[in-house]
């Protein structure tokens, strides 16, 4: 007989994938049902913020009710010489993995809010003790060996950094859409890959390395993607002084390139020398240089910057090397690069404004943020929630009355097919303003998009004579008809009248 019975082996099994799973993709489900059996809950699919209920996620608390009578029966057994297989320590390792967390989830939370609040993930950590007590209670048996080394100080970097994920995912990319979920799951794979186990091994030692080039339009959120990227690196834990090696809260430097020249933009990226232009009375190292080893450089609308500057990134992707202006000393650059832009890089490219060396150099990690208008087409009624996860931050408290009082007021004046095209940081403004004058008016169209729109325009406005009309009309049925011939028997007229009235420069519009 092995270590386990078939059913803790399910258990057993359900609990592992769970532990390496992405938490926002379909597999964190499936890892439930097979850890829970008959006591499964059917729960979120697409695991978001809602604000709308309380959390309820009682599958979470009933695994672990599970886990915890399971490590300690599979230990107890262990420790009396029970043969075990190296697939069941494997599993056994797993389970501990899962309920060591989760024993101390609360107490990560705690420091990942101190930390996004000031600088205080540099502080002593007053539990590792415990912590570390719980590490070779489990894996530290006589007579036992492990299938895997184990590092608890490097257990407790992984957690602090999966708590840090979760939180700057969960709490910051709000929508429970599948277009909202797919994000969610595509930044945790930026931060972890597809394959934690091998992450937790090898290539949390690399991922600095890795460029991230977030795509999407203006108002999607990159920034908010990011930073969750930015800020939930893997960060050592010093055993010794029980502290961990950096601070993650100072570490996410962003610079918006589009608004700045291009004397500023080498200037806060590489820095300068005294001298090195008018204005630059001093040394001053740029952010290349000040970020830390741990830290990152998020370049903001990086489709806007000029070609002899993209070579000078170019290098320093290539390289990580690069120096001052002004100056010829080399130096490093030891961080994360993190790009995004609203641009298609693909016309940009092929219009000679983007270098295709360059684009191969950010693009090691891709991902495209989806825009408002496809979250709500894929789920109306996400709407609520998004009112509701804005109207907390703009009033500081949860208030459902004003979310639907706003819901009502979109409904009735805009539609809800509006395309919203200044995407979630319209509706934030949106909100605003309807709770400052109960009211908002989008941003009228600046150059309608075809002649029918023009003339539909110019006729509202009163804008036209009766020449005008005629000729404007004329020219859209020829353009309709595609003949002269078959444009005046459309309009009754005749086909030299409607040749003379068919406008050449609105057919170039």
């Amino acid at each position: 007989m092995g270590l386990m019975t078939d059913s803790e082996r399910v258990v057993a099994n359900g609990v592992s994938n769970l532990v390496y799973c992405n938490p926002f993709l379909p597999e964190r489900i499936d890892g439930e049902r097979q850890a829970l059996g008959e006591d499964f809950s059917e729960s979120e699919a697409v695991w978001n913020l809602r604000l709308d209920r309380e959390a309820e996620r009682p599958n979470i608390e009933r695994i672990r009710q599970h886990v915890e009578p399971l490590a300690a029966d599979l230990l107890e057994r262990l420790g009396r010489g029970h043969a075990a297989s190296k697939d069941e320590m494997t599993l056994y390792m797993d389970v501990v993995i899962y309920l060591l967390y989760h024993r101390y989830r609360d107490r990560l939370e705690g420091l990942v809010s101190a930390g996004a609040s000031s600088r205080a993930s540099r502080s002593k950590v007053d539990f590792y003790d415990a912590f570390l007590a719980d590490v070779e209670h489990f894996y530290s048996i006589p007579r036992v060996v492990l299938p895997d080394s184990y590092d608890p100080a490097h257990l407790f970097a992984c957690f602090f950094q999966i708590r840090r994920a979760f939180f700057y995912i969960f709490s910051h990319i709000a929508g429970g859409s599948m277009p909202a979920a797919r994000l969610r799951a595509a930044v945790w794979q930026s931060i972890f890959t597809h394959d934690m186990r091998r992450y937790k091994r090898v290539t949390y030692r690399s991922m600095g390395d890795i460029t991230t080039l977030i795509l999407g339009a203006s108002g999607t959120g990159k920034e908010l993607v990011a930073r969750a990227i930015g800020l939930s690196r893997y960060i050592p834990f010093e055993a010794s002084t029980r502290t961990f090696s950096e601070d993650f809260a100072g570490s996410f430097h962003a610079l918006s390139i589009s608004a700045l020249s291009p004397t500023l933009i080498e200037s806060e990226l590489f820095g300068h020398r005294r001298g090195a232009f008018t204005g630059a009375l001093e040394d001053r190292a740029g952010w290349l240089e000040t970020c830390r080893p741990l830290g990152t450089v998020f370049l903001d609308e990086v489709g806007d910057v000029d070609p002899p500057i993209q070579v000078k990134l170019l290098r320093v992707l290539q390289t990580r090397a690069f120096q001052r202006l002004g100056d010829t000393q080399p130096r490093k650059f030891q961080g994360k690069i993190i790009a995004a832009t609203n641009r298609d890089l693909a016309a940009e490219i092929r219009a000679g404004r983007f270098r295709e060396d360059f684009y191969y150099r950010l693009c090691s990690d891709l991902i495209t943020t989806p825009t408002l208008h496809e979250q709500l087409e894929a789920s109306p009624g996400e709407l609520r929630n998004l009112l509701l996860f804005i109207t907390q931050r703009v009033l500081d408290e949860k208030s459902e009355d004003f979310a639907a009082e706003v819901e009502t007021w979109i409904a009735g004046h805009l539609g809800r097919d509006y395309p919203w095209p200044g995407n979630f940081r319209e509706l934030e403004q949106c909100v605003r303003n309807v709770l400052i004058r109960k009211e908002y008016r989008p941003l009228p169209r600046m150059i309608p998009s075809t002649p029918l729109d023009q003339l539909c325009d110019a006729v509202r406005s009163r804008s036209l004579s009766a020449d005008d009309l005629l000729r404007r009309y004329c020219t859209l049925v020829y353009l309709e008809a595609g003949s002269y011939e078959a444009a005046a028997r459309r309009l009754g007229l005749d086909r030299r009248t409607v040749k003379s009235h068919v406008d050449p420069a609105f057919l170039e519009a």
